[in-house]
């Protein structure tokens, strides 16, 4: 009977512990889902040279240091089944984690012995690029992560033949209360769209179908490169490439997360030639809201901003190292994204990677 009671005090103090326990990762992830102590910014992005994951850190959101002295904190052709990767986007979830989708391409893979062909399928037949999947990423402290490649045309019926899927981003959708991707692709010869699906609760492949997301009203433009921004009023405010002559950023308004954008003519971004992949982030102690994008047609190519508070008026702040915005130890990124972290984020993955006084605990 003494054996029967100590081991019903021992389940009990057991059960006791898991209790108090699960409580306190549900406090901590409670504690992480909108932290209130933003003091840096994260940018992600790529290089053409490493088609690899790298990241670059800010604490006053006009100059950037990579984490890695310009190298890659992720390896292309770790993660990618084309053994590399272009287009990386980041956002914080409700549940903590970080997420990250990227384009499973690499453009140069015959060139780099990665392959015997241009494209990994004829391009007579599917046109430039052609790649069909993403890759997928999830990590709640930005060292370690776990990562998973999607193909289209392995979990959907009618997808063999699709042209490309390119430069996914991910938004938490608060009514179907999952991370919706949202992306461009093809479908054979055709022109590029914009779509969206949702992800499983892993965050490792995608478990809906592609819906269209925003019909450009000329039937004979391409559009590509979608970019969503939660507004203070409740609205979504979509940053998107239309390539016309020159290609640029253009943006729509719409009460709904995945419908309803409405078009509006106007050009954004600032540059006489062609742009893409917008990105747009608030400053940390500003009511400005930064519109960041990708110059391919400069050389060497480079990263323009623009600013507004009103998503009505954009002051122009020029390119990396031209104007107010600047790196430090790295060149020539490409397709970039920004959210904000915490002092104790960003001197977390300072640690990690060996940074040299980017910003130091207070006492």
């Amino acid at each position: 009977m003494r054996k029967i009671k100590n081991l019903i005090s021992i389940h009990l103090l057991l059960a006791i512990v898991l209790f108090f326990s699960c409580e306190s990762i549900k406090k901590r992830i409670k504690s992480t889902e909108e932290p209130k102590d933003m003091s840096s910014y994260l940018m992600v992005y790529f290089k053409d040279d490493d088609h690899s994951l790298h990241m670059a850190l800010s604490t006053d959101g006009y100059s950037f240091t990579d984490v890695n002295q310009g190298k890659a904190v992720v390896s292309g052709d770790t993660i990618a089944s084309q053994q590399g990767i272009r287009d990386p986007h980041i956002t914080r979830g409700p549940d903590g984690a970080f997420y990250v989708v990227m384009t499973d391409l690499h453009i140069f893979g015959k060139e780099q012995g990665l392959r015997d062909t241009q494209w990994e399928r004829p391009v007579e037949k599917y046109d430039w690029g052609n790649n069909r999947g993403f890759v997928l990423m999830k990590s709640y402290d930005l060292i370690h992560w776990t990562h998973s490649n999607f193909l289209f045309h392995e979990a959907f019926e009618g997808y063999e033949d699709m042209g490309c899927a390119w430069a996914p981003q991910a938004i938490y959708d608060p009514k179907e209360k999952k991370m919706m991707v949202y992306f461009t692709m093809r479908m054979g010869h055709g022109l590029t769209k914009m779509y969206y699906a949702y992800a499983n609760e892993d965050f490792t492949k995608l478990i809906t179908e592609p819906q269209l997301l925003f019909d450009y009203p000329n039937e004979k433009i391409q559009v590509l490169d979608a970019d969503i921004t939660p507004l203070p009023d409740g609205r979504y405010c979509m940053m998107y490439v239309a390539q016309e002559n020159p290609g640029g950023i253009k943006m729509a308004f719409s009460n709904e997360i995945n419908k309803g954008y409405e078009y509006n003519p106007e050009w954004i971004d600032k540059e006489p030639g062609s742009c893409e992949a917008p990105n747009v982030w608030k400053r940390l102690d500003s009511e400005a809201w930064v519109l960041m994008y990708d110059i391919f047609s400069i050389k060497p190519h480079n990263f323009g901003f623009v600013e507004t508070t009103d998503f009505k008026t954009f002051k122009n702040l020029g390119h990396f190292n031209k104007g107010k915005m600047k790196t430090t130890n790295f060149t020539s990124p490409k397709h970039g994204a920004v959210i904000p972290l915490t002092k104790s984020e960003a001197i977390r993955l300072e640690n990690h990677w060996g940074m040299s006084s980017f910003q130091k605990e207070e006492p």
